[in-house]
């Protein structure tokens, strides 16, 4: 019987590598480290960070020329996410598509994750 496809555990659309990638050249940062912290109304936060080396304990994943480092506590939380950066007349910003998340508040900050099943 053939094993199903494992998710890849974090990516990112073109136009999210393209700015990560020069955020990453002004800051010299060579990680894209991504993770959740508990927060905000809906209970979590989506938290991202430029780093020169992971932790011990990180998750690596390299997508659209990008190194992601992703902290291990939230490997369940972000199983399958895409970050996407969205540009419109009011704002910039990047974008968590994360098919784990259940709710999102009103004000959009903050989130309400389930873990994925291991």
């Amino acid at each position: 019987m053939a094993r199903r496809p494992k998710p890849k555990l974090v990516s990112l659309t073109d136009a999210a590598a393209e700015r990560v990638r020069e955020i990453m050249d002004e800051k010299g940062a060579g990680y894209l480290r991504v993770g959740v912290t508990n927060g905000g109304c809906a209970g979590m936060e989506y938290v991202m960070d430029y780093v020169s080396e992971p932790e011990a304990l990180d998750e690596i994943v390299e997508d659209n020329g990008v190194k992601i480092v992703v902290d291990s506590k939230a490997i369940l939380f972000l199983l399958g996410s895409v970050v996407d950066f969205e540009t419109t007349d009011l704002h910039e910003k990047f974008v968590f598509r994360n098919p784990n998340q259940t709710d999102a508040c009103g004000c959009g900050e903050s989130v309400t994750i389930m873990p994925a099943e291991a």
